[in-house]
């Protein structure tokens, strides 16, 4: 039986702090549960907190990518806060940009990047 990732509601955000070992099976779970917690409350962002994660290999590298365009699709913009220089620089190697997914340093920074998208949102409505 694999893991589940808890999935945090901050407003109109979903807040997933990875704080386990992903392996595949819980990667596509938090697919699956994250798609249903962004529909369930009409969420306008995502933050995936990566920082306690040490290793991302290609698969969980391509899923992150994945997560983030289901997202967006679903009208939720996606940030990745807390990756670790070997992380980054992993992806790097591994040829994997996360193209559409945003990033930040912290958790911080990361509802700030949300926050920003918010306001220039409901101005435009």
């Amino acid at each position: 039986m694999s893991d589940r990732v808890p999935i945090l509601r901050i407003g109109e955000n979903l807040l997933v702090s990875i704080q386990i070992d992903l392996d595949d099976q819980t990667v596509m779970n938090l697919q699956e549960d994250l798609a249903a917690q962004v529909v369930k409350y009409g969420a306008r962002g995502v933050v995936i907190d990566i920082t306690a994660a040490e290793i991302v290999d290609s698969f969980v590298g391509r899923m992150l990518s994945t997560i983030a365009s289901v997202s967006r699709l679903l009208d939720a913009e996606t940030v990745v806060v807390g990756m670790r220089p070997a992380v980054a620089i992993t992806l790097v190697e591994l040829g994997l940009s996360l193209g559409g997914v945003r990033t930040a340093l912290n958790l911080e920074q990361g509802l700030a990047i949300l926050a920003k998208r918010a306001s220039a949102g409901a101005a435009g409505r």
